[in-house]
Order: C-alpha cells, then structure tokens, then sequence
C-alpha cells in the first residue's frame, strides 16, 4: 500500500518536510500513518483530511489515499 503524505504551516516547520510516501500493509487509519511520518507526538489541536475531506483519526486509509496534516485554520 501507498499513501502520500502532507504536512502543511506549522506541521511542515515542527516535521521538517512538506511530503512523505508511506508504503506499509500495516496502516489501515490516520493515526497509523502519523506514527509513522512524524516520529514525534501529536499536537493536541491537529487536523487531518483524507483525500481533502477533513476526517477523525480512526477514519480508514486505502492504498493510493493521500492523507494532510495541519493546524487549524484561523481567519482574521
């Protein structure tokens, strides 16, 4: 399985990378797929979206998803 992997604002500075490719058949949910990429704990407030749809982090991964992660989104 692959899934493409993004890091987006704060996310991307505190990771170090904007991207990342995850090839495993031991992932089958977002929580999986950030252990994997981040090696670092999650911050409290994160989001993510699967396939850019914003998703909890049980929500399944299939082979080919691309999976986001970033901070919320504030206006102003």
């Amino acid at each position: 399985m692959s899934i493409t992997v993004k890091f987006f604002a704060s996310i991307r500075e505190k990771i170090g990378k904007a991207e990342d490719i995850v090839e495993s058949d031991k992932v089958s949910q977002v929580s999986e797929v950030w252990s994997l990429c981040a090696a670092q704990p999650k911050p409290a407030n994160l989001l993510a979206a699967v396939n850019q749809e914003y998703v909890t982090w049980e929500h399944p991964v299939r082979d080919g998803d691309e999976v986001a992660f970033f901070p919320p989104v504030t206006g102003g």
